[in-house]
């Protein structure tokens, strides 16, 4: 059995959408399509909509779909003032290749430096969504943002799966790890974290434990009665409200 768990895990982890997708400019009059490169050789789909002030929002996807169901938080985030770019990573939205840890470390790697080349390296901030948070910390450990926002965020993938398969070795079979909580600390950004009190994929409390790893400045927020996929951790008034809070308070706006 632990063959074939080892054998299929990334099924377990992955869950794309192929496309193909929509024209950005069919999502949102101002949208742009965009093509970012990785540095070995994959070529991503991005949406990048651009905004009236200066700060630019990189998001980082959850595990599953592609960037067309977060265009919710897209419009949101644009609306707010901020230029936001929207990307799939390799596997997802009609692009090449299969995801992996590493492969998506690459992909987030790409969508950044196309964002820098467009904005002020000091003026970005990541968003990350659940998986996705993983991503965004181990990009600003390498690239520090001017602020990680993390929604959904867990420890490790292994602690994850510890809660989902208790029967299961699952630390000594993952191939990809996604260590957060070995991470956090050497993130040279303000923090904010976002969870729903009723999360039953990622359970708050691991929200929680990662947040208190993190340097300050730094700010917890838990949004009462919301589940990993519901309305108010997509594009909910409360975790908006929390996030240009949050990013005025450590100058990232004003």
């Amino acid at each position: 059995m632990l063959d074939r768990v080892w054998a299929l895990q990334r099924r377990l982890i992955y869950f794309p959408t192929r496309g193909p997708l929509p024209a950005a400019a069919a999502v949102s009059p101002n949208g742009r399509d965009v093509v970012l490169r990785t540095a070995d050789g994959v070529r991503l789909g991005a949406w990048y909509f651009p905004g009236h002030g200066d700060v630019a929002m990189l998001v980082c996807n959850g595990n599953a779909g592609d960037r067309s169901m977060r265009t919710g938080l897209a419009t949101a985030l644009n609306r707010m003032g901020f230029s936001v770019l929207l990307f799939d990573y390799r596997g997802y939205g009609g692009n090449q290749g299969r995801p992996s840890e590493n492969g998506l470390t690459a992909d987030a790697q790409a969508a950044q430096a196309w964002l820098v080349a467009h904005h002020d390296a000091d003026r970005m901030v990541y968003f990350g969504e659940s998986l996705g948070a993983a991503v965004a910390v181990g990009l600003a450990v390498q690239r520090p943002p001017a602020a990680l926002v993390l929604r959904s965020p867990f420890t490790s993938l292994a602690d994850v799966g510890a809660v989902h398969y208790p029967w299961l070795p699952v630390g000594r079979v993952l191939l990809d790890r996604y260590p957060s909580i070995d991470r956090i600390a050497s993130v040279e950004a303000p923090v904010l974290v976002i969870a729903g009190d009723r999360d039953d994929i990622v359970p708050p409390a691991l929200s929680e434990r990662l947040y208190e790893a993190a340097p300050r400045p730094k700010r917890f927020v838990l949004v009462p009665g919301a589940g990993h996929n519901d309305a108010e951790l997509v594009d909910g008034h409360q975790m908006l409200t929390a996030m240009a809070g949050f990013l005025s308070e450590t100058g990232v706006t004003w």
